[in-house]
This record gives structure tokens, sequence and C-alpha cells, in this order.
């Protein structure tokens, strides 16, 4: 079994995928991650790119999404020093990385940008590992 990290970004791009993670694998990710998939979601639909309709399909797929969620001291505090050390961090990101860092084997993102700041930090791993049973990392 392998723990990945996935941002708001990559989970909903996983749902609207229509894919299924590996039965095998853990997904990780902040405890705020499903208000910003929905933050993700509502802008779409303000922004005539989705209809309400797919919207709510998709956040009933989220609802369904096994996700293990974290929001404790340790995690805050790592994101925290993150976001320190590397500046132009949000808290929001620097959580993922922190996760990837203290709880997974490895961050999935397709946000370029958080990819490569994890990279000097944290293994990140390609979005096709999510879905292959016993991925090499």
């Amino acid at each position: 079994m392998a723990r990945f990290v996935v941002d708001a970004k990559t989970l909903l791009h996983v749902l609207e995928s229509g894919r299924s993670v590996a039965a095998e694998h853990q997904l990780v990710a902040p405890a705020s991650i499903r208000s910003q998939v929905m933050d993700l979601l509502l802008a779409r639909v303000d922004a005539g790119d989705l209809t309400e309709k797919r919207a709510l399909a998709l956040h009933e797929r989220l609802t369904e999404t096994k996700l293990r969620l974290l929001n404790d001291r340790v995690s805050r505090r790592t994101a925290w020093d993150i976001a320190r050390q590397h500046g132009r961090l949000t808290i929001r990101d620097a959580e993922y990385i922190a996760l990837a860092r203290l709880q997974a084997d490895a961050l999935v993102t397709i946000d370029a940008d958080l990819a490569d700041v994890a990279t000097k930090s944290v293994p990140v791993a390609e979005l096709d590992y999510l879905f292959q049973q016993s991925p090499i990392l």
C-alpha cells in the first residue's frame, strides 16, 4: 500500500476523469480539501465552465471518495515552517507538502508550481501512480 497526498486540483481532476484510485492505495489530505474542491467547483459553475448538475454529481463522487483527512498540530506547524522556508507558498499549499513529509510516500499534484516547490522537500509522484497497483516510487 502506498499513501499519496493529493491537492484539491488533483482530486477534482481524478473525480472528473471517472477513474478510481487503486484499492491498495490511501489518499491523504488536509481536512479542508473537500471545501477546497467545492470552491473549485463553484468557481467553474460561476464561470459557465461546468453545469450545476455536473458539479453536484462530482460533489457526490467527492463524498464517496475515501480520504484520510488530517488537521493536527504537528502538521500545521510543519506547514508553517515549510511556508516560511519557501516564502512564496501559502499555508494551504505548504500543508500538502507537510503531509507528504509526515504521513505519506509522495505528493501527487497536477499543479506544476506546487510540484516544483515540493520536489525540494518530498517525493512527487506522477498522477498515473494513483491508478497502478504497487507503483515503484
